[in-house]
C-alpha cells in the first residue's frame, strides 16, 4: 500500500508501525507467544523452557517462514507481503487445493488479495496460480482505489460460505462472499471513517469473528485500526447480527496511552477461559494482550506476551497475528520483519 500518498505527515504509518527495525534498532483458533520466549539458532528458535503466556495461552517458537517470498509471481515487486489469514478447508469447500489456505496481501500498490495453500500448517505453501483474486479495480463497485489490502477470511458457520473482509482505500472496509474461497463476489463496504467521530482519518486491517453478545443482540464482533487527525493510533471495534451491518463503539477499545505505547495496530481476538482477549502489536516492534471479556466490556491489560526475534526473520518486528490448529497442536502466523521488507513466518506452540 502506498501510505505515504494519502498521509503527508513528516512520519508516515510506515515508521511508526514499523517497530523497532524500521527505527533502527536492532477451524482455527490458536494461543500467544511468551515475551522473550525464543531466540534464533541456525533460524529456528534456540531450545528452552515452555512458559505459560499471558492469559494462559501457550508459548510460541519461531519455526519457519510460509514460503520463500522471492519465489511468489504475484505480487511482482515480491517486496513485502502482510496480513497473514489461515484458514482450514475441511468440511466447508467441496474440492479445496489443500486443507489450509492462506491469505495475505501485498503492502504497496497496488496490492491485491492473495492465497497459498497446504495440506499442513507448518506447509509446504503453494501459491496459487491465478493472484490475486480480489484486484484495486472491481467495476461497477468501485473502478479504482490505489490499494486492496489486509485479507481476513472468515469461515460463516450461518451463510456457509468464506467472507473476505479487505480494506481499500485505508479509510473503507469492503465485503466480499465465497463458496469456494477463490471466486468472490462483492457484497458491500461495512466499514468507513464516516461511522467514527470527526477526526478519524483511517479504518482499516478489520478482522471478524463469530461471537455473540446478547445484550447487543451480536452473533459478530469486529476488530480493526483507528487512526486520527491527531496521527495516533488505536483499536476499535464493533458488532453485528449478520456480519453484513455493523454498529460501532464510539470510542476506541484500546487506547496506546493505556500500554505506554505511541501506535497501536494489526488486532486479533482469542477466546479462552469463558473470556475474549484483544492480541495486537504496537509501533515498538512487539505484541500485547488485553482481555476484554465476554461482553467486550473489560480492559484489563496485561502486558507484552510476545518480543520478536533480533534476527531474522522477525529483526526486531512481529506483527499481525493469525491463528490455527492442525493435529492437536497450536500455531501462530504472523508478519516478520521491518516494514516493507517483511514476509510470513510461522510460529508453533511448544
Amino acid at each position: 500500500m502506498d501510505d505515504t500518498a494519502h498521509h503527508p505527515a513528516t512520519f508516515s504509518r510506515r515508521t511508526l508501525l514499523g517497530g523497532a527495525a524500521a527505527l533502527g534498532s536492532a477451524a482455527v483458533l490458536g494461543g500467544l507467544p511468551v515475551p522473550g520466549s525464543a531466540t534464533a539458532l541456525g533460524g529456528v528458535a534456540a531450545p528452552g523452557p515452555a512458559a505459560a503466556a499471558p492469559g494462559g495461552f501457550p508459548d510460541y517458537r519461531y519455526l519457519k517462514l510460509a514460503f520463500d517470498k522471492a519465489t511468489l509471481t504475484y505480487p511482482p515487486a515480491r517486496r513485502e507481503v502482510i496480513f497473514p489469514c489461515v484458514r482450514g478447508t475441511a468440511g466447508r469447500i467441496a474440492t479445496p487445493l489443500g486443507r489450509f489456505y492462506l491469505y495475505y496481501a501485498p503492502h504497496d500498490a497496488p496490492g491485491g488479495i492473495c492465497l497459498s495453500y497446504a495440506d499442513s500448517l507448518e506447509g509446504p505453501f503453494r501459491e496459487y496460480g491465478g493472484n490475486p483474486l480480489v484486484r484495486r479495480e472491481w467495476p461497477p463497485h468501485y473502478d479504482f482505489v490505489t490499494h486492496v489490502s489486509s485479507p481476513h477470511v472468515l469461515w460463516n458457520s450461518q451463510a456457509r460460505e468464506m467472507w473476505l473482509y479487505f480494506h481499500g482505500e485505508n479509510t473503507t472496509t469492503r465485503l466480499a462472499r465465497s463458496a469456494d474461497g477463490i471466486t468472490f463476489r462483492y457484497d458491500k463496504i461495512v466499514l468507513s471513517t464516516d461511522m467514527l467521530p470527526a477526526g478519524t482519518r483511517e479504518t482499516s486491517y478489520a478482522r471478524v469473528f463469530e461471537h455473540s453478545i446478547p445484550a447487543r443482540g451480536a452473533n459478530y464482533v469486529m476488530v480493526f485500526m483507528i487512526n486520527t487527525t491527531a496521527n495516533r493510533r488505536s483499536i476499535g471495534w464493533g458488532w453485528s447480527a449478520d456480519g453484513r451491518n455493523w454498529s460501532f463503539d464510539q470510542q476506541p477499545l484500546i487506547r496506546p496511552e493505556e500500554v505506554g505505547r505511541t501506535n497501536l495496530s494489526g488486532p486479533h481476538v482469542l477466546f479462552r477461559n469463558d473470556s475474549a482477549y484483544v492480541v495486537y502489536h504496537t509501533d515498538q516492534g512487539g505484541m500485547r494482550i488485553t482481555e476484554v471479556g465476554k461482553d467486550f466490556s473489560r480492559r484489563k491489560q496485561l502486558g507484552a506476551f510476545h518480543t520478536p526475534l533480533s534476527t531474522a526473520p522477525d529483526n526486531g518486528r512481529s506483527a499481525a497475528p493469525s491463528f490455527g490448529s492442525d493435529g492437536g497442536r497450536e500455531y501462530m502466523f504472523y508478519e516478520a520483519g521491518d516494514r516493507l521488507g517483511g514476509n510470513i513466518a510461522i510460529a508453533r506452540a511448544v
